[in-house]
């Protein structure tokens, strides 16, 4: 039996890393009150603490709601996706594109590379979470760009990030 309702739960759930800062930074500042070596510790902790905490923002702005279709693993720089009607995989070095695409239904990240058609991944997809650290990895990829577009769920898709053409030459 639990004692907390589901939906504060996932709350919970989805601003763990933004607690986990607050809490590090509360931390900080009782050891910063302190005298000598310990006040400066402190001050080190609360400034972890702020980088925890802006993480944690971004990473719960990017978690949506979870239980769509398929599911999602990233590993060693290769995202994968084993859906019901499709799937694949696609490395992350080897990306050429990143488009988001909010007038399909539900919204979905769809992967370019060369040499294979595009991998559509549903934002709803089990584990989804996990693009975040992958799309992270991305050379010049603007992040609150990204989180913006999924913020406002465009109806066509929208371009979150692109190789840059003079690397190819």
């Amino acid at each position: 039996m639990s004692f907390i309702r589901p939906e504060a739960g996932a709350a919970v759930m989805r601003w763990r890393d933004a607690l986990i800062g607050v809490a590090v930074v509360l931390l900080g500042l009782w050891w910063a009150s302190g005298f000598g070596v310990l006040k400066w510790l402190g001050i080190a902790v609360v400034i972890v603490g702020a980088v925890l905490v802006y993480s944690g923002v971004q990473r719960a702005r990017f978690r949506g709601d979870s239980g769509g279709q398929g599911v999602v693993q990233v590993d060693e720089g290769e995202v994968m996706y084993f859906g019901p009607l499709s799937g694949g995989t696609v490395a992350m070095a080897d990306m050429m594109r990143l488009t988001l695409d909010g007038g399909s239904t539900p919204t979905v990240w769809i992967l370019w590379q060369p040499g294979a058609s595009p991998l559509h991944i549903p934002v709803d997809a089990e584990g989804a979470e996990k693009l975040f650290d992958a799309f992270a990895t991305l050379p010049g990829l603007r992040m609150e760009h990204m989180l913006q577009q999924m913020q406002s769920a465009p109806d066509h898709p929208v371009v979150i990030w692109q190789k840059d053409s003079r690397a190819l030459n």
